[in-house]
């Protein structure tokens, strides 16, 4: 499995007919995908394979696979605020699961090209938010529904994978291993991209 920091402006596709950048421009080995989505707009950490079975677990809804946003917003939103977003907040379709959310300091990340804009003398607040879904565009529609709309989004880990010691445009491959039924021997190795020698310590992908 690769795991890739995607910088902004990229498509999380490999061709688009427009001419933006895409994953071509960073991952060059072939038959890959992505496991879920990352907005054109948006920074971090996106997951890719060869391997049908491992990509479903990852991006299927179903197995609540947490993934944890760093987001900037604008304005300093209190904790009647959030606490809205840790019940569950009605989004256009439907209601959220709750939310883990917690104020954090600037992260250490590089400066975004181009910086966000912000207006003279309004303050912005860093959030980090846990989800087990993947609604489209679903954290920015959150913070706006309370009232302070996303000026910058990073998604720092996706379950137990992160963005640490991975700089934008870059990636790691490591190895993952499937969970497999009580009647299989060993757990099964995904495909041909955990093979590489520069794969990290293989790693089981847990279920919750």
């Amino acid at each position: 499995m690769i795991l890739f920091n995607k910088p902004y402006q990229v498509l999380s596709c490999f061709t688009d007919p427009e001419g933006r950048s895409t994953l071509s421009d960073y991952i060059h080995c072939p038959n890959v995908y992505a496991a879920g989505r990352l907005d054109y707009d948006s920074e971090g950490l996106l997951l890719l394979t060869d391997d049908g079975a491992l990509q479903h677990r990852l991006s299927n809804p179903r197995f609540k696979l947490e993934k944890t946003y760093w987001v900037q917003v604008e304005g300093c939103p209190t904790d009647d605020a959030l606490n809205k977003l840790r019940a569950g907040i009605l989004l256009k379709d439907g209601m959220t699961r709750p939310a883990r959310v917690n104020s954090m300091i600037e992260p250490r990340f590089p400066e975004r090209h181009p910086p966000i804009r912000t207006r003279p003398n309004s303050p912005t607040q860093w959030l980090e938010i846990k989800i087990t879904e993947g609604r489209n565009r679903q954290v920015r529609r959150m913070t706006a529904a309370i009232g302070f709309p996303t000026l910058r989004l990073i998604r720092y880990a996706i379950g137990q994978w992160t963005l640490d010691n991975i700089a934008p445009g870059e990636s790691r491959v490591e190895q993952v291993f499937l969970p497999t039924s009580p009647k299989n021997k060993a757990p099964r190795k995904s495909t041909a991209l955990s093979r590489r020698k520069n794969a990290a310590k293989p790693a089981k992908l847990s279920q919750k």
